[in-house]
């Protein structure tokens, strides 16, 4: 399974590998990873973004490697970003989301990187496997879900963990630990700010397991399949249009199934993403006539986004899968 692609143009290649060499020429590491005495924290995108400032606070200077309003997957890392990965104190990513990013990373060698992916583990939800009722198949969790565990760097692997509140908690701790080790001088500070947001994590998980009880229905549509944790955590059915990649297009067959899993499952609303393209959705619940509304799978954050950061986006994706479902 291919869930993106997986390599920039050999030119762009080609430019960052001659930057870095130049760069690199006399030592692996210039500087000392610090800028006005704060610890230089890179992040890949949004998600590893609010950690590395949350947990660091006052003792780092966080730069993003996606800008605001840009949709990750597709980020193509410049000769100057791999610089800024070879001259970071740390670097806080998550493997096999943006492979531009980790070919950056595996030329910059930075002095200190914290992967996302090894702190928690990551399944295949079965975004594949479709058959003609518009379901997916294959192995089911406890909640009759399509999931496996799989090892880190599989293809089929779902990248999406930050949409689990409990999995992101396990993250934020992995990070806490990296930042202590890249500056121990402030480890402490590190260690409470990290238990600090493990709390509100946890608040936040307490809050979706109370705010989806008594729902009249499971299943939610959404533009692709970035709601795999999401759902397994909480016992929902995620049908997404197109798979784990947000821009593929759906087939005239996962069409048709959808046209049949909405009336089955009495969906009524037709999520779609603030990052990428409405008009499938739109085009589906125009045809259902559906209601539509935004299920922010929080890759970035943007002017559409209803928040202004990850738990604000978090508690309107709740409030948004609440009206549709039927809680409450």
């Amino acid at each position: 399974m291919n869930i993106r692609r997986l390599s920039p143009t050999a030119a762009l290649v080609g430019a960052a590998a001659m930057g870095l060499t130049t760069l690199t020429a006399c030592s692996s590491h210039p500087g000392d990873g610090r800028t006005g005495g704060k610890l230089d924290v890179v992040a890949s995108f949004y998600p590893m973004q609010f950690l590395a400032q949350r947990i660091g606070g006052s003792h780092v200077h966080v730069s993003t490697l996606t800008k605001p309003g840009v949709e990750p997957h597709d980020l193509e890392i410049s000769p100057r970003q791999t610089a800024q990965l070879s001259e970071a104190g740390l670097v806080v990513y998550l493997k096999g989301l943006q492979p531009s990013v980790d070919q950056a990373i595996g030329q910059a060698e930075p002095r200190h990187v914290a992967d996302a992916a090894s702190y928690t583990s990551l399944e295949d939800h079965g975004t594949e496997v479709e058959g003609e009722d518009g379901h997916e198949h294959g192995g089911h969790d406890e909640h009759g879900h399509d999931a496996h565990t799989v090892h880190e760097g599989d293809a089929s692997a779902d990248p999406h963990i930050w949409l689990d509140p409990v999995r992101y908690a396990r993250v934020a701790e992995g990070v806490g630990k990296a930042l202590q080790k890249a500056d121990p001088d402030h480890a402490a500070a590190y260690r409470k700010n990290t238990a600090a947001l493990v709390k509100q994590l946890g608040a936040l998980n307490d809050d979706f397991k109370t705010g989806l009880k008594g729902r009249r229905t499971d299943t939610f549509i959404t533009t692709h399949a970035a709601f795999g944790y999401l759902s397994e955590r909480y016992g929902l059915r995620q049908e997404a249009i197109s798979g784990v990649d947000p821009e593929s297009e759906p087939s005239p067959a996962r069409m048709r199934g959808l046209h049949s899993v909405a009336k089955k499952d009495k969906v009524n609303t037709v999520f779609f993403e603030t990052l990428v393209s409405d008009k499938t959705a739109k085009t589906l619940a125009g045809d259902l006539h559906l209601k539509t509304d935004v299920l922010d799978p929080l890759e970035g954050i943007g002017e559409k986004s209803k928040g202004r950061d990850y738990l604000e986006v978090m508690r309107s994706n709740l409030t948004a899968l609440r009206k549709a479902l039927g809680a409450g």
